[in-house]
């Protein structure tokens, strides 16, 4: 595999991975009503973003070895 397409998919990777886990911590929607505050989320996509990351990352780092 050629060292810059191994970059780029290390470098996505890296990337949808900070992104996936950033939109999982961080809450969507918040509602503050003086004694109650509300937060609502909603993770499906954030953990559909980790899973590219995590294969972007192997298959740059997999991808290409010899033998």
């Amino acid at each position: 595999m050629n060292k810059t397409i191994k970059f780029i998919l290390l470098f996505a990777g890296v990337g949808l991975l900070v992104y996936g886990i950033y939109r999982l911590v961080v809450p969507e929607t918040s509602v503050d009503l003086g004694i109650v505050d509300i937060e609502a989320q909603d993770n499906k996509n954030a953990y559909i973003t980790i899973g590219l990351g995590l294969a972007s990352l192997l298959i740059g780092l997999i991808g290409g070895r010899k033998a």
